[in-house]
C-alpha cells in the first residue's frame, strides 16, 4: 500500500470531497482523522473506512489548536494535512454585507491557514510531509457572483505557493486542489438556491453548472480523490507549489 504508516488529518471529511478522500487515502493504509462541526455525521463517516473523528471548527483558532493536538496525541505525528473545509456561497457585492465577507473568510482562508499552520507544528519537517488545500476553479479565474468565495479561494493558491518556497529545501510539498463543479451536497444547495434566484426547475438550474464544465458533466468526488491520492504519494516529490485543475477542460 502507498501510505502504510502515515498519518493524514481532513477537515471537512464527513462528506463530500473531504470524506472521498479520507477514503481514498485510508485505503492505501494511511490512519486518517477527519474534522468538521457536527461529531454525528463525523462518526458515522469515520466508521466507514476505520478512521478517527474529532469535532473541531475551522473558524476558530483555540478549536483548531485543540483538535489537532487531539489529532498529534492520537497518532503520535501529523504527515498529510488536507484542508478542505469550506462554504461556497455567493451574493451580489453592492448587496452584501461585511458579515458575509467575513464568515466566509474565517471559514474559506483563516481556516485553512489555521488547519496548516497547526498540522505543521506536528509535522516531522526533516522527514517527509505533504499539505493540500481543496481551493477551487474560482480560485483562479474568479467566479461570477461570488466575490469573496472567488477571493478567498485565490488567496488559499497565493498561502499554498508562499509556503512552498519558504519549504522548499524540505521534503514537505505543498499543493491546491481546483475542482470545477463537483457534485455534492454544496451543489445541491447552490441548485436550490438559483432555482429559486432564477425562478426556473431543479433540473434547469442543475444543468447550468453541469454546462460550466466543458465535457458536459459534473465532477465526481473520487476524480478529486484520486487526484489527492497522487499528491500524497510516491513520486509526487516534486509537483510542488501547485494549483491542480480538475475541471473538465475549462479554458
Amino acid at each position: 500500500m502507498l501510505l502504510t504508516g502515515k498519518n493524514a488529518v481532513i477537515t471537512g471529511g464527513g462528506t463530500g470531497i473531504g470524506l472521498a478522500i479520507a477514503r481514498k487515502l485510508a485505503a492505501e493504509g494511511c490512519n486518517v482523522a477527519i474534522t468538521g462541526r457536527r461529531l454525528d455525521v463525523l462518526e458515522q463517516a469515520a466508521d466507514s473506512f476505520g478512521g478517527y473523528a474529532v469535532k473541531m471548527d475551522v473558524a476558530h483558532e483555540s478549536s483548531v489548536v485543540t483538535g489537532m493536538q487531539s489529532i498529534a496525541d492520537h497518532f503520535g505525528t501529523i504527515d498529510i494535512c488536507v484542508a478542505n473545509a469550506g462554504i461556497a456561497e455567493g451574493q451580489n457585492i453592492r448587496n452584501s454585507s461585511f458579515d458575509f465577507w467575513r464568515k466566509i473568510m474565517a471559514i474559506n482562508l483563516d481556516g485553512a491557514y489555521l488547519t496548516i499552520r497547526e498540522s505543521l507544528r506536528h509535522m516531522p519537517v526533516k522527514d517527509w510531509g505533504r499539505v493540500l488545500a481543496v481551493s477551487s476553479i474560482a480560485g483562479v479565474r474568479g467566479l461570477k457572483g461570488a466575490h469573496a468565495y472567488s477571493a478567498s479561494k485565490h488567496g488559499v493558491i497565493g498561502m499554498i505557493r508562499a509556503l512552498s518556497a519558504d519549504h522548499a529545501k524540505l521534503p514537505i510539498t505543498f499543493n491546491a486542489i481546483c475542482p470545477g463543479y463537483v457534485d455534492t451536497d454544496i451543489i445541491e444547495r447552490n441548485t436550490q438556491s438559483i432555482s429559486e434566484r432564477a425562478h426556473i426547475s431543479h433540473d434547469e438550474a442543475r444543468a447550468l453548472m453541469v454546462d460550466l464544465n466543458p465535457h458536459g458533466r459534473l465532477i465526481t468526488a473520487e476524480e478529486v480523490a484520486s487526484a489527492a491520492l497522487w499528491l500524497c504519494s510516491p513520486g509526487s516529490d516534486s509537483f510542488d507549489g501547485q494549483a491542480m485543475e480538475i475541471s473538465g477542460g475549462q479554458p
